[in-house]
């Protein structure tokens, strides 16, 4: 990814370093310093982290529950917990013999 400090430069933006960047509900979602280091952070509607990934090649991504509790973390080194959601069924609407029953996950 580029850093956004060399997008600066390009366009002859001023800035100083860290850079940092939050959204409108004031969460973080880019840091870089002088160092060449730099992160970038994304979240759902409900302002949980579900994103990661850095200068390093590190990320992890995590799902979350309506209530908030995370149901699935990976990362860059191989480590898994949960089921992510694109692989479960909960909430799905199914039809048997004319009656309609919603999946829950145990």
């Amino acid at each position: 990814m580029k850093k956004l400090s060399e997008t600066y430069k390009e366009l002859g933006i001023a800035f100083t370093f860290p850079i940092e960047i939050k959204d409108s509900n004031g969460n973080k979602t880019y840091y870089e310093n002088i160092g060449n280091w730099w992160c970038k952070w994304q979240y759902d509607a409900k302002g949980n982290e579900t994103y990661y990934e850095d200068s390093n090649d590190y990320w992890w991504k995590r799902e979350y529950d309506s209530d908030g509790n995370e149901t699935h973390f990976e990362d860059s080194d191989g480590r898994k917990n949960g089921t992510p959601q694109s692989q479960s069924f909960a909430g799905k609407v199914i039809e048997v013999d004319g009656k309609k029953y919603k999946l829950t996950e145990l």
